[in-house]
């Protein structure tokens, strides 16, 4: 009787565990660029516990069994659907879960990855440090094989701190103050992104950076792995709707190349997001797969000549809109995956092809859909909240902002890397150091890829590919004038006293955000100038302003503030749920314009 009874607890216990497994937070696999099939999704209730005295190591809280609240991972404690809702400062508090290790992964590596965890992190198994990271926006990986065995269960705790006024560390718009204000929203503090753990072979494939060679009709892919034994290999293979296109095998090693050609290439672009499936094999010394890795990759080529951006060899005129990545219910997380491609629809529907991604790191399922709907976007660092003159501040920047990269190099939606956003010199002797930060981050970005990159966004040029102001003017005549008014060969922020325009491709990444209130907010709100008293004046502003930027020769392109509505900033074009302040088709008509070199 007590088997049959053990046999029938096992078995709902099985079916409780499958229910659960298919209404966890974000299910979806988080790394579609780097997909393997043996993983386990972490999301879901962990148990939590804040340590406002900073006394959890005294306490030994790294040997935790389980605390008392319970918090909704990946959703940060400051959010409504994390289930805490706690909104004042959190300079540190610990999670726990329990951790199976799946039986038939005896053998393999067992990687635990964060997509990301606001802002210090140390990671415990049963109470022994597993690994450290820094960097509130970046994803990493902490390997347990040394800790785990499959088939048994551990005590996991991660350790957090987040000392948001310290002036160290990176926090993009997250608020300085108790309240949200001005720019500035509501913190997130600890893990806020998908948690995952995964098996990996021994030597298996660390990572691979693909770069589309348009010119050369061929993908240039260089690989990284774990280690690499004997007579290892690795067979790349590039199919088009199932269909093989091209597969090559080379020895694994970081200093080869796989050199993917294509015979009769398909480009990716707004007009058409093509997508080429990529297989990773790698080979043992006998020929087995040993570990395969799914990815994917577009066809595309952006460069700069003279004051041009050009994509695919075809003259680019940019029409983004700032998107700050904010949710009512979710803050820096998307309460679903599709909320994600959402976001990118309703941009395309007000008549933009891209945005640029404003202080914040956004999701790797935000990416995927930017490459499967094919729009265009500028990643940028969340570099506010920290003194940039400062050593400590350089050096956390530099660390997070290079993490930032190596994960999104591949996306063919990402065509400009922006690490700071209006950032000046400091006044006397400091701005030596913060003139070094900028040019150091500009030649480490090079380093890691190709694409142009944008050092400071507004306010103080340094060193950058392209030339960016912020004009906030809501009057169209005086926009008009300001623009053609050219101390320089361009419209001159007055803040760039230390540097000269050297014939980059100009572009106004900052105007607009005309503030129209549709649906009322707790405390006052916010936005740039004047509200307009009724809404035609509102349309007629904004297409006037529209209309100067377009009428201005040298303007390769713009970025208007904002899509959405975040809490008290209402200069959406979209409500903080996303819903329609306006009529959308004549919203599309007004930022579908383009100046007419552009539409030959």
């Amino acid at each position: 009787m007590r088997k049959i009874v053990c046999t029938i607890a096992t078995a709902i216990f099985a079916v409780l565990c499958l229910h659960a497994q298919g209404n966890l937070p974000r299910p979806e696999y988080p790394r579609p660029q780097f997909e393997r099939k043996a993983w386990v999704n972490l999301n879901g209730t962990w148990s939590y516990t804040f340590d406002f005295g900073k006394s959890g190591i005294e306490r030994k809280l790294h040997e935790s069994k389980g605390f008392d609240g319970n918090i909704l991972v990946p959703f940060c404690p400051e959010s409504k659907l994390s289930g805490v809702e706690y909104k004042d400062f959190i300079e540190a508090m610990w999670y726990h879960r329990k951790l199976m290790i799946p039986a038939n992964w005896k053998g393999k590596n067992v990687m635990l990855n964060f997509g990301g965890v606001d802002y210090e992190s140390t990671i415990y198994i049963n109470g022994e440090v597993a690994g450290r990271h820094w960097g509130g926006t970046s994803s990493f990986s902490v390997d347990l094989t040394r800790f785990v065995e499959a088939g048994k269960e551990y005590d996991l705790v991660v350790q957090v701190a987040d000392e948001r006024r310290s002036g160290h560390q990176p926090s993009g718009k997250q608020s300085q103050e108790y309240y949200s204000n001005g720019p500035n929203y509501t913190r997130v503090t600890g893990i806020w992104s998908t948690v995952w753990m995964e098996a990996v072979e021994k030597s298996g494939l660390k990572n691979v950076y693909i770069v589309p060679d348009l010119d050369g009709k061929r993908f240039v892919v260089r690989p990284s792995f774990y280690s690499v034994e004997k007579g290892q290999k690795l067979r790349a293979t590039v199919k088009d709707g199932g269909k093989v296109v091209t597969t090559v095998t080379v020895p694994a090693s970081e200093n080869n190349f796989a050199i993917l050609s294509l015979k009769n290439p398909k480009t990716w672009s707004p007009e058409s997001p093509f997508l080429y499936d990529i297989e990773f094999d790698v080979l043992n010394v006998d020929g087995k797969v040993i570990d395969q890795v799914k990815s994917y990759a577009g066809l595309r080529k952006i460069h700069i000549e003279g004051d041009q951006i050009y994509l695919n060899n075809k003259p680019l005129y940019q029409r983004l809109v700032l998107d700050q990545g904010f949710y009512p219910e979710g803050l820096w997380t998307a309460p679903t995956d599709a909320d994600l491609k959402r976001d990118i629809e309703l941009s395309m529907a007000a008549g933009f092809n891209g945005a640029r991604l404003h202080q914040k790191v956004f999701d790797e399922r935000f990416h995927y859909w930017a490459d499967k709907l094919g729009y265009l976007t500028w990643a940028e660092g969340a570099s506010w909240g920290m003194q940039p003159h400062q050593i400590e501040s350089a050096r956390n920047f530099l660390g997070e902002w290079q993490e930032i990269i190596l994960r999104d190099r591949n996306h063919p939606s990402i065509i400009t890397w922006t690490p700071f956003n209006e950032i000046w010199r400091p006044v006397g002797n400091d701005y030596p150091p913060f003139d070094r930060l900028v040019r150091d981050t500009y030649t480490l970005t090079h380093g890691l890829d190709y694409r142009p990159v944008n050092g400071v966004s507004g306010w103080t040029y340094v060193i950058a590919d392209m030339w960016t102001v912020h004009e906030y003017e809501q009057d169209p005549q005086r926009m008009r004038e300001i623009l053609m008014e050219m101390e320089e060969p361009i419209h001159y922020d007055k803040r760039n006293d230390f540097s000269l325009y050297t014939g980059q491709p100009y572009l106004l990444d900052e105007w607009g955000g005309i503030r129209w209130v549709d649906k009322v907010n707790e405390g006052s709100s916010w936005g740039y100038g004047s509200t307009p008293k009724e809404l035609n004046e509102f349309y007629t502003r904004l297409e006037g302003l529209m209309d100067a930027i377009i009428a201005t020769p040298y303007v390769r392109g713009h970025c208007y503030t904002q899509l959405t509505d975040i809490e008290q900033e209402q200069n959406g074009i979209y409500n903080y749920d996303r819903t329609p302040k306006f009529d959308m088709s004549r919203i599309k008509a007004i930022f579908s314009k383009e100046p007419e070199m552009y539409k030959k």
